[in-house]
């Protein structure tokens, strides 16, 4: 596919991207370029290839679906500056 200054022009404008008008054909050059290469990944047989979402197998660990207390409120207040009570105490933010 050959793309020329209109349709460069016409990309740039969809994009939001300002181009300078003696930009406009060596960016035709370069997208018809990339273009063509799209072009030839559809020429490839891909029959029989499962597709895939990493090139490498992987089975994330995952835990069980359980609602717990939340561990340690204790040891985790503990931590705080100044904690109130069983909360966090922040300072006001908004006026």
């Amino acid at each position: 596919m050959s793309l020329d200054r209109t349709d460069v022009r016409k990309i740039a404008f969809l994009a939001r991207v300002r181009v300078a008008e003696d930009q406009l054909d060596g960016l035709a050059g370069e997208l018809s370029n990339i273009l063509g290469w799209v072009e030839q990944l559809g020429e490839v047989d891909t029959d029989g290839v499962a597709p895939m979402t990493s090139v490498g197998e992987m089975v994330l660990p995952r835990r069980t679906d359980a609602v717990t207390d939340g561990g340690d409120p204790d040891g985790v207040l503990a931590n705080a500056p100044k904690p109130e009570g069983a909360y966090f105490a922040v300072p006001k933010v908004v006026e």
